[in-house]
């Protein structure tokens, strides 16, 4: 692992400032690694090495792991987050793309975008349990707060299977618009946000009645979803924007300018900053979610994609 003091500094320190204590753990697909940011200093303080093409990244509840999907190597890459080391991986097969892992930190899950499935890992014994059929191509993965509920988005079936994790079944289906990638589930539980690759808008989705409520208009292509201060926010790859709607409402609030195909998007634990990382730009871009406009940028490795859960906090 190699350790950089200094990888990029931002274009606004000042303005990155309360971002204190989080990271970034953004998965480069094109330079095989996995770059840990600063985002108190807006600096790139370690570059760990993944291969096999990293997509998919989730960081534990906790902060202790992150766990990162390799399409082309087929397995998941376990990290100690604290000490960014690599200390395990996992062989799943098929094509691992999407990750999450459940609040307790006790189980894994990773979407085998060409085995229609759901790979369940034991994180303790770091091995794959189960699997669990789901649509064709899943892509994006998010649990439930309350960790009973596993949302798949099933790009290639226009629809997210609901799965309980206690029998590991999926118990609904729900048709959302056209390709949904990304998957997201607001604070409570109750709510979960597709964006949706092939029609250009977000799917809204009411978890407890399995089903579509609402639809809103993005930019072109979006990749996926954060949620911040009652704002979804929205990568658009080939808009170069995000795309920012009102969460009561579900109406179109603004578009964003961000650097060239964006993927990647997270809000900070204190919901002030949302993260974006844009591919084709090799950069982080910070967004102040109150002001609506970008704050700072920050280099990265190369093809940053950063899809799931990212950021971690350190205190």
């Amino acid at each position: 692992m190699l350790v950089l003091a200094a990888l990029a500094a931002s274009l606004c320190h000042a303005c990155l400032g309360s971002a204190a204590a989080e990271e970034a753990f953004v998965t480069n697909q094109l330079s095989d690694d996995l770059m840990v940011v600063d985002l108190a200093t807006s600096r790139g303080v370690a570059i760990i090495p993944i291969g096999g093409k990293p997509a998919g990244v989730a960081v534990s509840a906790d902060g202790r792991f992150a766990y990162v999907t390799s399409p082309d190597a087929k397995a998941v890459t376990v990290v100690d987050a604290a000490a960014r080391q690599v200390t395990g991986r996992i062989e799943v097969g098929g094509g691992p793309l999407g990750i999450a892992v459940a609040p307790d930190g006790k189980t894994v899950y990773v979407a085998d975008w060409y085995a229609a499935a759901v790979r369940v890992i034991d994180a303790t014994s770091r091995s794959v349990m189960a699997s669990i059929a789901v649509g064709a191509s899943p892509s994006g993965l998010a649990v439930t707060p309350d960790g009973k509920l596993l949302l798949s988005a099933d790009r290639d079936d226009d629809s997210v299977s609901v799965v309980d994790t206690t029998t590991r079944q999926r118990k609904a289906t729900i048709k959302v618009g056209t390709r949904p990638f990304g998957v997201t589930i607001d604070a409570e539980g109750k709510r979960a946000y597709t964006a949706n690759v092939g029609s250009d808008d977000v799917s809204v989705i009411d978890i407890a009645e399995a089903r579509e409520i609402g639809r809103v208009p993005v930019g072109m292509r979006p990749y996926a979803v954060a949620l911040t201060l009652g704002r979804g926010f929205v990568t658009d790859q080939y808009g170069g924007t995000v795309s920012v709607f009102d969460l009561a409402s579900l109406k179109p609030i603004k578009r964003i300018n961000v650097g060239d195909y964006p993927e990647g998007i997270a809000a900070t634990a204190d919901g002030k900053r949302v993260v974006v990382a844009c591919w084709e730009s090799n950069t982080l871009n910070i967004i102040d979610a109150t002001d609506l406009k970008v704050i700072g940028e920050i280099k990265t490795g190369d093809g940053p994609r950063a899809f799931g859960a990212f950021l971690r906090r350190t205190e």
